[in-house]
């Protein structure tokens, strides 16, 4: 037990202290935490129930919401728990293997979804701008290998950043001041020369941000360019509304995500337990809101959970 516990002179423990200024009130947040993670987990496990018992469900498109879904499932809980048992039983203390773990997994997920945000922009350019070898570019098979090329890609970009902060000397005081551990709230407990790993995770925030959002603009480049070459504007509107869903999908990933991560790094004038619930809040809406939108955008989808729904 004494390995759990926190002492200013454990190299290998450190205190995880939730949302600064707001330790009075962390039974309150806790409330909207626990609501919105589990509305997410009922509804992304809803989804994959679905797409798995109904067979008319088993195409492409919906195989990629399941991706989608299982990191949404994913990302929330790696975090959700941990922030629950501060709020709760103040259960602060991490050790350094634990805080390191939760940090790859955690970002391991979240570059998952982002891959499958452009797997599925993808999906959308081929069924637009080539519908007519939509079915031979994009097969289940090709899909399971795109699959397995982003899992690898994010363990490949994230698991030396976790190795590098291992190797560093820590600082007596070992207080991070977050619900979970951020690795540059590390950086800043580090005592040793940590100028290539800084170099290392701000290019690797730039470069799977920048590819993967670059793609998805070319993506619908194309796309936009193939809608307006329609001249009727009710196959203008039918075509758009196919594109929609996942515009709104991106945007409640990838904004919340950019302003979190630039109010970490740059907000050094506002107050602090701002950029912890934005950071928070980014982990947690999408995944509850990816399955509600989906239901509701995607009229198939929407009715065989009505039917499965009913039916319970």
């Amino acid at each position: 037990m004494a390995a759990f516990s926190f002492s200013p002179f454990d190299p290998s423990t450190f205190m995880l202290m939730g949302i600064p200024g707001m330790e009075a009130a962390h039974i309150w947040i806790s409330i909207p935490f626990s609501m919105f993670y589990i509305i997410s987990l009922l509804g992304n496990f809803t989804l994959l129930s679905v797409v798995g018992k109904e067979q008319t469900l088993h195409k492409l498109m919906y195989l990629l919401l399941c991706m989608l879904a299982f990191t949404d499932i994913a990302t929330p809980s790696f975090v959700v728990p941990k922030a629950l048992g501060i709020f709760w039983f103040n259960l602060k203390d991490n050790t350094m293997a634990g805080c390191l773990t939760q940090m790859f997994f955690l970002h391991m997920a979240s570059v998952m979804h982002s891959a499958t945000l452009v797997t599925m922009a993808f999906d959308r350019y081929v069924a637009i701008c080539i519908p007519l070898r939509y079915a031979t570019i994009l097969t289940n098979a090709q899909i399971a290998k795109v699959g397995l090329v982003c899992l690898i890609r994010a363990v490949l970009f994230f698991l030396p950043l976790p190795l590098l902060l291992s190797r560093q000397p820590f600082c007596a005081n070992r207080i991070i001041p977050h619900t979970q551990c951020e690795y540059t709230a590390l950086f800043k407990m580090a005592c040793g020369d940590i100028t290539v790993t800084k170099i290392y995770s701000l290019g690797l925030m730039f470069v799977v941000l920048g590819f993967d959002l670059t793609l998805i603009a070319l993506s619908y480049s194309q796309f936009i360019r193939a809608v307006l070459r329609i001249s009727s504007k009710k196959s203008h509107q039918k075509t758009l509304n196919t594109c929609t869903t996942h515009i709104c999908v991106m945007l409640t990933y990838y904004t919340p995500s950019v302003f979190s991560k630039l109010t970490y790094r740059f907000g050094q004038s506002i107050a602090p337990h701002v950029p912890i619930f934005l950071a928070d809040l980014y982990l947690l809406i999408p995944p509850m809101l990816n399955p509600i939108i989906y239901g509701i955008r995607t009229k198939l989808l929407h009715d065989k959970v009505g039917k499965y729904t009913c039916r319970s």
